[in-house]
């Protein structure tokens, strides 16, 4: 059962494992990477599922090259080509994913791997950001009647609302937004996380963030503005050479942040003015009103014979200025926490 609504109606984290092309072409990378996310206390392992054909066509004009970033020199087709899942894995990837306890999602990417997908038994789906203008892609995918994780990376409001309209009109209100900048790496300068809050505001559903910033600084500060999702690419080293290793965390990476967030989600909490239980235990380390010098019956209060100090066994500093002048109703000694009954009212 796919487990994101309950993670969030518990106000935990949901946390994405996106393998995207880091298997590199390696079923067995793809499975490992399956466990090791899990391992590491994943949530969910995310694929892609799509072929070249299903994105593009294989044309080598201007249109279709890439210049600049990660992938410069690439045309549309020979990128796709190189980064995508094969379907005949997805399956086993799924069961693996079964096996190790954690939930499995992709992104379909044309109607066709929708019906892949639906064959699969896929229980949620991702909408690319790239994806988020596709609204026939995104009313055919809500129409299944699964979540519907979408990213809004490059997306002005009125194209997002044109998505999440899609899903309503698919009668589909299963719908969580990510905060995504479209960058590969992105910089943090660009991602604009304060935009979070105004997501959850404007569109009245649950937001996360799709991080492509190296690290987790991104994340946990997202999470601390209330995003109940996170995705992030991971891969199992750096080092095994494919279109989205740069910008991927290694695994090592990857648990911590799992356990960052896990940590900033407790320490967010909820809001509460109530004492912790070390914290009523120190309550006696307060300041109060304490007498300084001794003062005989029928002494005047002064700020020579009673101070606010520590600890906090007198009454509140509040009454400080109050007492003042006021007379003692019986002999007091150093030392003494000063108490109302000992206080003879009126001058």
């Amino acid at each position: 059962m796919f487990r994101l609504f309950d993670k969030i109606s518990e106000n935990q984290v949901y946390i994405i494992a996106e393998m995207s092309a880091n298997h590199a072409g390696e079923l067995e990378n793809a499975l490992e990477i399956v466990r090791q996310a899990a391992h590491a206390g994943a949530d969910c392992l995310k694929i892609q599922t799509y072929t070249a054909d299903t994105l593009t066509i294989d044309c080598d004009t201007e249109y279709f090259e890439i210049h600049g970033g990660l992938w410069d020199g690439y045309t549309l087709y020979d990128l796709y080509e190189d980064a995508g899942t094969p379907w005949e894995w997805q399956a086993r990837i799924k069961q693996e994913c079964e096996i190790c306890g954690i939930d499995f999602l992709s992104t379909p990417f044309d109607h066709s791997a929708v019906d892949f997908l639906e064959d699969l038994g896929c229980e949620a789906y991702k909408i690319a950001s790239f994806e988020l203008v596709d609204i026939p892609l995104i009313e055919y995918t809500a129409s299944k009647g699964k979540p519907m994780i979408i990213s809004c990376g490059m997306g002005s409001v009125e194209e997002i609302q044109d998505a999440v309209d899609a899903c309503n009109r698919a009668g589909n209100q299963k719908v969580i937004l990510l905060k995504c900048c479209s960058e590969y790496p992105a910089k943090w300068e660009n991602m604009h996380l304060n935009t979070i809050p105004d997501m959850i505001q404007r569109f009245q559903v649950p937001v996360g963030l799709s991080d492509h910033s190296m690290g987790s600084l991104a994340s946990v500060a997202a999470v601390a503005l209330g995003a109940c999702v996170v995705e992030k690419h991971v891969c199992l080293s750096r080092t095994i050479k494919n279109p989205d290793s740069a910008f991927s965390m290694e695994i090592a990476e990857f648990s911590k942040m799992v356990q960052d967030l896990r940590d900033v989600t407790k320490c967010l909490g909820q809001p509460s003015y109530q004492l912790s239980e070390a914290e009523q235990k120190s309550i006696v380390f307060r300041r109060s009103i304490f007498v300084v010098k001794d003062i005989p019956k029928g002494g005047c209060f002064t700020k020579q014979n009673v101070r606010c100090i520590r600890p906090g066994y007198g009454m509140s500093p509040k009454y400080y200025n109050k007492i003042l002048g006021m007379t003692a109703q019986m002999d007091l000694k150093r030392g003494t926490p000063l108490q109302k009954e000992q206080i003879q009212y009126g001058r």
